[in-house]
């Protein structure tokens, strides 16, 4: 694909009827970019519209107004086209319990029309570690191995872009990471990745690019690193031996601290102040520090301050 853009959506909206002349506005004017190779996360709280957002992708629903391209391609007009280059991976545990993942992945293969010569069934197998099960009926995976195996499923027609909703929803902590080292690797491999998550942390460690949506308007558009900029504040917390120091070169900075038990707790703006500047108005303050951290803004942070603004 030449274009640097995967998916470009341009005054998205989508009105659900309720009924007696009652509406839900779902999406409303939503604009956005996702570059292709990145891995993308959408945001938002539960009814923000996030799913709405990727069944209208995915042409599960059918969109109010707006304009959506995939690489270029016009997804009303070349509709067949650009469902080929995607991959949806839903947040439901679909899966068919009397097939195993073999014949799963076949049969998906099949109803993309890919020649049963240009199949890659054991290689994506392999790829998401369902080797070892892929004669086991279905119904007999944990709940890690269906969540890979619905990734599996997604990839059988080699999609230049995989949508993932929700992708570790119930999954414990050490399959999700197990599975986000798959995402990473399909990522690495070329694929655009595409990721609503209520677990933010994760967004921050793995998203190149963020967008939070609430209310179905979209909130905040960027970097996750400019993204975290949206809140200019970092706390350093130090733990000292006693109590036997001036303050007076933090007050002349008019720096906000505070005492806590045998702590001192500094906050600051990192574009306003250095950190040099502060940890040399300690020394003067002749501090006998313990233990020092500083706790950087993370998207968390961001998030709750966005939804409420």
């Amino acid at each position: 694909m030449s274009s640097d853009v995967a998916i470009s959506v341009r005054g998205l909206n989508k009105i659900y009827s309720l009924g007696s002349k009652n509406e839900k506005l779902a999406l409303n004017n939503i604009s956005l970019k996702v570059q292709k190779g990145s891995i993308f996360g959408l945001l938002g709280p539960n009814g923000a519209g996030k799913s709405t957002f990727i069944n209208i992708l995915a042409d599960l629903v059918k969109k109010t107004s707006g304009h959506i391209d995939i690489f270029d391609m016009s997804h009303d007009e070349k509709l067949k086209d650009v469902k080929k280059l995607m991959g949806i991976v839903p947040q439901e545990l679909n899966i068919d319990p009397f097939f195993t993942p073999y014949e799963l992945l076949e049969i998906q293969a099949g109803l993309f029309g890919v020649p049963k010569n240009r199949r890659r069934t054991n290689e994506i197998l392999e790829l998401l570690a369902l080797e070892e099960k892929s004669h086991a009926y279905a119904r007999t995976l944990s709940g890690g191995m269906r969540r890979r195996l619905l990734i599996a499923k997604a990839m059988v027609h080699d999609p230049e872009i995989l949508i993932l909703d929700e992708p570790t929803a119930g999954v414990d902590v050490e399959l999700r990471a197990n599975l986000w080292a798959n995402i990473k690797n399909l990522n690495k491999r070329g694929k655009t990745i595409i990721i609503t998550t209520h677990y933010l942390h994760e967004a921050e460690e793995l998203c190149n690019d963020i967008a939070i949506i609430d209310e179905g308007k979209l909130i905040a558009k960027d970097t996750t690193s400019n993204i975290k900029s949206f809140i200019d504040r970092k706390k350093i917390i130090i733990s000292f031996e006693n109590y036997s120091f001036d303050l007076d070169s933090l007050t002349n900075l008019n720096l906000e601290h505070k005492i806590d038990g045998d702590q001192l707790i500094i906050i600051y703006k990192p574009s306003e102040i250095k950190i040099n500047i502060i940890l040399e108005a300690l020394r003067l303050s002749k501090i006998q520090i313990k233990d020092l951290s500083i706790k950087e803004t993370n998207l968390e942070d961001v998030f709750l301050k966005l939804i409420k603004t």
